[in-house]
C-alpha cells in the first residue's frame, strides 16, 4: 500500500471515530462468513458501525485525534474490529445478546464510553449495565417529577377528606 494511500485511510478512520462517542475493540477472526454476516447485521440494527481495521493504522489514527485514546493502545494487537456507536452500552450489549446464540466469540478486548477506558473481558458485565444518557436524563426527570406528583396528590385526597368533613359537619348541624 502507498503511502499516500495509508495516509487517506488513517485520516477516513479519523474521521469516523470522532463521530461516535463509544468506540469499542473486539476479536472476530474466528467468526466463518455466515457468523461474520449474522454480526454485521445485528450490529446494523443496534445502530452500532462494524469496522475492521489494521492495527497500525488505527493507533496512528488515535495519535492524530484530538482525545487521548492512549488506553486502548496495549488492546492493540490481533485481528481488531471496531464497534461504534453513539449509545455507550449498545456495543457491548450486542456482543452479549450475539454471545449468547454461540460461542464466546466475539471478544471483547476494550472500550473507551465518554472519555473513560475499560480494558478487559471482566468490563463487559459493566459496560452492558451501563445507561445512556438518554435513560438518565430519563432517570433524573423522573426523580424531579415525583416531589411534585406526591403533593398534587396529598393536595388531591386532601381536599375530598376535607369536603367530606364539612359536608359530615353540616349534615350533623342539621339535625
Amino acid at each position: 500500500m502507498r503511502k499516500e494511500d495509508k495516509g487517506l485511510l488513517i485520516e477516513k478512520i479519523k474521521e469516523t471515530i470522532k463521530e461516535y462517542s463509544a468506540i469499542y475493540l473486539a476479536e472476530t477472526t474466528s467468526l466463518n462468513a455466515e457468523r461474520t454476516t449474522a454480526l454485521r447485521r445485528a450490529a446494523f440494527k443496534a445502530g452500532v458501525k462494524m469496522m475492521v481495521v489494521k492495527n497500525t493504522l488505527l493507533k496512528k489514527a488515535f495519535e492524530q485525534s484530538d482525545i487521548d485514546y492512549s488506553g486502548l493502545y496495549d488492546s492493540l494487537s490481533g485481528a481488531t474490529t471496531l464497534l461504534l456507536s453513539n449509545t455507550g452500552n449498545a456495543p457491548a450489549k450486542l456482543i452479549k445478546d450475539f454471545r449468547e446464540k454461540k460461542e464466546t466469540i466475539p471478544a471483547f478486548k476494550a472500550a473507551f464510553v465518554e472519555e473513560t477506558v475499560f480494558v478487559g473481558e471482566e468490563n463487559l458485565a459493566a459496560l452492558v449495565a451501563l445507561k445512556s444518557k438518554n435513560e438518565l436524563i430519563a432517570d433524573v426527570v423522573a426523580l424531579l417529577q415525583s416531589p411534585a406528583k406526591n403533593v398534587v396528590s396529598a393536595l388531591q385526597s386532601g381536599g375530598g377528606k376535607l369536603h367530606g368533613i364539612l359536608e359530615t359537619l353540616s349534615k350533623k348541624e342539621e339535625k
